[in-house]
């Protein structure tokens, strides 16, 4: 009898044990939801390709593991952050030969996991190969929908300094999307958010480039993986109440001072954003677009940006009926982050002006 009842047990275990492995080989990978820029590989893996793309589901239990693995064109790490019941619960570091992620809680029940890249395109993928654990299809609410469009700022780059001090490391070692002000922001107002961001990237030049060798955010917004390649076309589909563009930085930078850099062009920066504005209304023609300035451009710049940026809400209220374009201006914050860029408590800052703003937007 004892025999027997060891058997039962063991057969038992066993069973429990399967059920709680999980992984994008099985019938149950539809637990698995994702936003943002993200593509399923052959293998039904899943490819986290832009900042704060991320995978979410459901387990029960104290504990779970996610597995995760950095892929590039060379070998590198990269970053994700881990999100348990809308909580941060840190920023993991995944190598290439793959990293599990053990997840471990307080209480037993229910809870909700979302993983995030907390790096850009630019730095290789995140792919996501699976879950062990008691795992369950997240019920996810509607919500209202928020796309950002942006450059290192809107990344989060340099912005993570607590465990990695700046100029050390390798330069997305300090790279946080999941603070950056966008993410922040949305949050704040219970939305759900797309971003569509490139460190350096402008609308007419980038930071260092006339757009003499490099792609700015015209010849890369509709390409999946923000970069040339046009082989593999963003799907769209998000369809953002709001879209929210954030590029000029770059455009108004005086580059690294050694490689030539003209003077900025205020005919090709308004002529390149109204056309980039078109083409973000053939993909999400309902949307409500909010052109933002940049709490890190000052003086004379900050005014000449204002001016832009005025000018194009003009031109496009002018034009075939949509909701009607506005300008948002930062107050100045004096970055604390790598390369002059916003820490993560400027990026606080920032989204406490810019939400309360796009709340007002949302309600009507």
């Amino acid at each position: 009898m004892r025999i027997k009842q060891n058997m039962i047990i063991f057969f038992i275990t066993s069973i429990l044990s399967y059920t709680c492995t999980t992984d994008l080989h099985t019938k149950d990978k539809d637990i698995f939801q994702t936003a943002g820029r993200i593509e399923k590989s052959d293998n039904n893996s899943i490819i986290l390709i832009g900042s704060a793309s991320s995978v979410t589901f459901g387990f029960k239990g104290r504990e779970c593991t996610v597995n995760l693995k950095a892929s590039d064109t060379y070998v590198h790490h990269n970053y994700a952050v881990v999100e348990v019941d809308g909580i941060y619960h840190g920023r993991e570091k995944i190598q290439p030969d793959g990293t599990p992620v053990n997840i471990k809680v307080k209480g037993a029940g229910e809870h909700i996991i979302t993983i995030y890249k907390a790096t850009e395109a630019a730095n290789g993928n995140l792919i996501f190969t699976g879950a062990k654990g008691n795992l369950f299809k997240a019920k996810l609410q509607p919500k209202k929908k928020i796309e950002f469009i942006g450059d290192s700022i809107t990344c989060g780059m340099g912005n993570d300094i607590k465990a990695i001090p700046c100029d050390t490391g390798l330069w997305f070692d300090q790279h946080n999307a999941y603070y950056s002000y966008a993410p922040i922001a949305a949050r704040t107002l219970n939305a759900d958010f797309v971003l569509s961001s490139v460190s350096g990237i402008g609308m007419y030049r980038n930071w260092n480039d006339e757009h003499d060798k490099e792609a700015i955010m015209p010849d890369v917004y509709q390409n999946l993986y923000l970069n040339k390649d046009n082989s593999k076309p963003y799907a769209f589909g998000f369809n953002p109440d709001i879209t929210c563009i954030a590029l000029g930085t770059n455009d108004f930078s005086e580059g690294d001072h050694k490689k030539e850099r003209l003077p900025f062009n205020e005919d090709k920066y308004v002529a390149n954003y109204v056309n980039f504005i078109k083409t973000v209304y053939r993909h999400s023609p309902k949307t409500q677009i909010v052109l933002l300035d940049s709490p890190m451009v000052n003086g004379e710049k900050s005014k000449t940006f204002a001016e832009c940026l005025n000018k194009i809400k003009e031109t496009i209220n002018s034009q075939k009926p949509h909701k009607p374009v506005s300008v948002f201006i930062f107050k100045e914050v004096t970055p604390h982050g790598c390369g002059y860029h916003p820490e993560i408590e400027d990026d606080k800052l920032m989204a406490s002006q810019l939400a309360p703003y796009l709340q007002t937007l949302l309600k009507k």
